[in-house]
């Protein structure tokens, strides 16, 4: 087990690892394996798309740990367990509009005490502002159609100034007939107007198809 250039992360050939939080447990089925003393979670990139775009070795301090983090789209808790796993300290808002999906995030969140589930829609960020506050990173994964309208909403609504935040990008929940780079195009221009720079993007196949990564700042 070698460390890698994110705080936390570590790398046995080409698979990544996450310190297990919970020594024993697992979140989604996924490999333990115990090194000098410490037990790790495999993070799986084609479980977790985050994983797959640390694969791509994107440039930028992408995971350095912020003091308060919103993820939008929990789901069942997969990727957010191991941003728990490697923030320790830090208070991770985690939005999911799915009830059954919530279910599963809440068990997790009961054993996490620094995940704070929030029952929501992330196109509605006003309903859940009081609750947040201000975060310094603010991450997305949502299978909407307007993904960068609901991403700088959030952003407007509690991402400090300046701030960090990825955009998992789902092209084909975007349209199902414009092609992939006029999608990316469009939503880096947008994200650009809206006051962020990009600092890395990278597409995420064979992992994840027709989805792109984007690293951004404001």
């Amino acid at each position: 087990m070698e460390p890698t250039r994110w705080a936390g992360v570590a790398r046995d050939g080409r698979e990544l690892f996450t310190p297990n939080a919970e020594p024993g447990h697992r979140v989604y089925g996924e490999e333990l394996r115990t090194a000098a003393g410490t037990e790790y979670r495999r993070w799986d990139p084609f479980r977790s798309k985050l994983a797959a775009f640390l694969l791509r070795e994107p440039a930028g301090d992408l995971l350095t740990a912020p003091r308060t983090a919103l993820y939008l789209g929990g789901a069942h808790g997969t990727t957010v367990s191991h941003l728990s796993d490697l923030w320790p300290a830090s208070s991770i808002f985690v939005v999911e509009k799915s009830p059954t999906s919530f279910v599963s995030l809440l068990a997790l969140a009961r054993r996490r005490a620094n995940l704070l589930p929030l029952l929501a829609d992330a196109q509605l960020p006003e309903r859940y502002r009081a609750d947040v506050g201000e975060v310094e990173f603010l991450y997305q994964d949502v299978a909407q159609r307007d993904q960068v309208a609901i991403f700088t909403e959030n952003a407007d609504a509690s991402l400090a100034r300046p701030g960090r935040g990825i955009l998992m990008l789902k092209i084909r929940s975007v349209t199902q007939r414009r092609p992939a780079g006029n999608v990316v195009r469009e939503a880096r221009e947008r994200l650009g107007r809206a006051g962020f720079r990009i600092d890395a993007e990278e597409a995420l196949a064979p992992f994840a198809r027709d989805h792109v990564a984007l690293a951004v700042r404001r």
